[in-house]
């Protein structure tokens, strides 16, 4: 195992394990709930990975971090760059949003176009320590995406399960890039719920995240990044906001919050808020509810966040919880209005999940939650050539004429009240 890797430990009973001993999640509390964290021996860590190391660290990619990261071989990690990627203020939409700074992380500059490409370059590593034959996964979209291009990186047969309404521009990256894709007659929950079963009956190494400790470890490196790239800029942000669907990612943004803070890089954690859309909000009614998870329906246009039933409540929940932040639910019509906004205020092109965040902003804000005097920091999950039916949806029609320049005054003369320049 990774040199400072102390041990695995059951979210739910506490039980503890060498990784050895167990191969995705605590046994005796299934699957639902034994969840598994990876601890490390911080204090050793702190020797090969500080503040002074970092800065003398030539490679910007998320293998920087690598004595945080659970690989046994380094030789095996892909070629295909991920991570450092852009962290961008945005004066123009922070005075939109009403708030005092907005960062923006465009995690859409990852080599599939999403954040997933760091739990993604995690798995095809474990895989391959492994030995595996073939990985798995279960996706609404860009998990598959991002594990289709990594196992064809590294040449590793891929299966993967998504329900049939999973954008055409992501079925399309898979089918690119050679993987084996079943499009489920169901939900997410049902592909999920096939792709556990299959994994376990054909021997298949399982990339599923919520079961699978190692791969919230390649999630929380863009919180590494950005508490980095924040001591180059001066002061951490009050809040980190990112959209939520199964619990990983933002489990995984808390968790690099944590370690940096506990590294020393930080004197204080942001908060965290976690934005649903209204459609399918599991996270936000148990937030209303002390903490009680109930499935409900998924009907959302951002498709990446339409999970009902979240395989990795635990440690999605905690993040806020611990963090003393919030869950918050915005309507399609908002995530659709944000498509625009983000891209006209901000120069950057999210995908529907991708852009919750910013609509969750402004409805935090409204609420009372954000204070506008704080500061915040979006991390736009994916790229918004991902879904382009939703951002033709949101943006509109191009203007339609013959090639007659009369036609392009009379066009600007309806369109813009005559105003050429």
């Amino acid at each position: 195992m990774s040199a400072y890797i102390e041990k695995l430990k059951c979210v739910k009973c506490g039980s503890e394990y060498h990784t050895e001993q167990v191969n995705y999640y605590c046994e005796p509390c299934g699957f639902n709930e034994g969840i598994l964290d990876v601890c490390y021996d911080y204090d050793e860590v702190l020797k090969v990975l500080n503040p002074l190391k970092l800065k003398d660290n030539k490679d910007n990619s998320m293998w920087r971090y690598l004595p945080m990261l659970p690989i046994e071989k380094p030789e095996l990690i892909p070629q295909l760059k991920v991570g450092w990627t852009p962290l961008y203020q945005a004066p123009r939409l922070s005075a939109e949003l009403g708030i005092d700074k907005c960062w923006i992380k465009d995690e859409g500059r990852n080599p599939t176009a999403s954040f997933k490409d760091r739990a993604s370059a995690v798995g095809v590593v474990k895989a391959l320590e492994k030995n595996a034959a073939r990985i798995t996964c279960a996706s609404t979209g860009n998990a598959a995406s991002s594990l289709a291009g990594f196992s064809a990186a590294v040449g590793m047969p891929a299966t993967i399960f998504v329900p049939e309404r999973a954008p055409e521009a992501k079925v399309a990256q898979l089918l690119v890039y050679g993987a084996q894709v079943f499009s489920v007659k169901g939900t997410y929950d049902e592909a999920w719920e096939l792709c556990m079963q299959a994994s376990a009956e054909f021997g298949w190494y399982n990339r599923n995240c919520a079961i699978n400790p190692y791969l919230i470890e390649g999630k929380k490196t863009v919180s590494l990044e950005i508490v980095e790239q924040f001591m180059d800029i001066g002061t951490l942000p009050d809040w980190v906001v990112v959209s939520v669907g199964d619990g990983c990612t933002i489990g995984g943004v808390w968790k690099g919050l944590w370690e940096m803070h506990r590294l020393g890089f930080i004197d204080r954690l942001p908060k965290i808020l976690g934005v649903q859309a209204e459609g399918c909000k599991p996270f936000w009614q148990a937030w209303q509810n002390d903490g009680k998870l109930a499935a409900c329906e998924a009907n959302t246009i951002a498709d990446s966040i339409a999970v009902g039933h979240p395989r990795n409540f635990s440690k999605g929940y905690r993040s806020v919880t611990e963090s003393g932040g919030a869950f918050i639910t915005v309507t399609d019509q908002e995530i659709l209005n944000s498509i625009n906004q983000l891209a006209r205020k901000a120069g950057v092109f999210g995908e529907p999940a991708g852009v919750a965040g910013v609509a969750g902003v402004k409805q935090a804000v409204k609420q009372g939650i954000i204070h506008p005097s704080e500061s915040v920091a979006i991390i736009i999950t994916g790229n918004g050539l991902k879904d382009i039916k939703s951002a033709i949806q949101a943006a509109g029609k191009p203007i339609s004429i013959s090639p007659d320049v009369e036609e392009v005054r009379k066009a600007l003369e309806n369109n813009l009240g005559g105003n050429m320049i």
